[in-house]
């Protein structure tokens, strides 16, 4: 994958890093936490060949599918005199946990140890305070478990063009990497995509409230709300056309489309909703950062 760059009147610059394939890396990947998101980043990395003998996990409560692994080759629970030079640790514990985890995963960085957070709200100074080590701060989204999807990540000035290739490598295992330069997007990353899932998850409970409202079993509603969505964002992810343009493509001047959307893009209506929504999440990102 080439070098890219993409610039907007945001002052985003989002840079395309070429892929270190995972078969490739050769150090010890320690993953701390792995719980829903960094089960679903060791899934991925297992499935796109890395090796399970480079990997080592923390966590207190392991599932027995993550403990199965070890059969396989997978570290458990290793203390920082039998695992080894950790090349880079993957910091996937609650954000409330960070002070008292993170102290505790200090003994297994080195000076060449880079540091991945998947963890909202936990900035890139934070980080090197609490653990050490050339950072990489991301926000992945629970679509992960699934291989579809995406991280926005911002690499500290010390990371090493190597360090980034092999972040950009374990982050693009579960779903599509976007790179930016200014730290400060990553609360407003946090509210779109972090939090985006149950935004989509909450349409669609939604509308299958409705519709039973409008009168039609609870089951068939449920089941027209859940395959109208997931139809609808697989649609618009192989689409070409801007999302504007295929809800234009479903609207029928003087239709029952162009009725309902009459309410939701009224005044008030959903886009008020949701750039205050994305406000609320984006203030609540910066308050954990505190």
């Amino acid at each position: 994958m080439g070098p890219g760059l993409r610039r907007d009147d945001t002052k985003l610059v989002v840079t395309t890093v070429a892929n270190n394939t995972l078969q490739n890396i050769t150090g010890t990947i320690l993953l701390a936490g792995a719980g829903k998101m960094g089960g679903a980043m060791l899934t991925g990395w297992l499935a796109g060949g890395l090796d399970p003998r480079r990997v080592a996990v923390i966590d207190p409560h392991l599932s027995p599918e993550i403990t199965a692994l070890a059969a396989k080759g997978v570290a458990l629970n290793p203390d920082a005199t039998t695992a080894g030079t950790v090349e880079t640790l993957v910091v996937a514990v609650k954000p409330q946990m960070f002070r008292e985890a993170g102290a505790k995963l200090k003994a297994f960085v080195s000076d060449r140890t880079s540091v991945v957070s998947i963890m909202a709200g936990t900035t890139i100074a934070s980080l090197e305070e609490v653990c050490g080590g050339a950072v990489v701060r991301a926000m992945p989204n629970t679509p992960a478990a699934i291989g579809r999807g995406i991280t926005v990540a911002v690499a500290a000035k010390t990371v090493s063009a190597a360090q980034r290739a092999v972040a950009d490598a374990l982050l693009r295992a579960t779903g599509s990497v976007e790179w930016v330069e200014d730290e400060g997007l990553m609360d407003a990353v946090t509210a779109v995509s972090g939090s985006g899932p149950a935004y989509v998850f909450l349409l669609a409970e939604e509308l299958a409230r409705a519709g039973v409202e409008a009168g039609l079993p609870e089951a068939l509603a449920t089941k027209l709300a859940r395959e109208t969505v997931a139809g609808s964002g697989e649609l618009l992810h192989q689409s070409d056309l801007p999302s504007a343009t295929l809800r234009q493509n479903v609207t029928s001047p003087g239709g029952t489309t162009a009725a309902a959307l009459g309410v939701l893009m009224g005044e008030p209506g959903l886009r008020d909703l949701m750039i205050r929504a994305i406000a609320a999440a984006t203030k609540r990102s910066k308050e954990l950062a505190k």
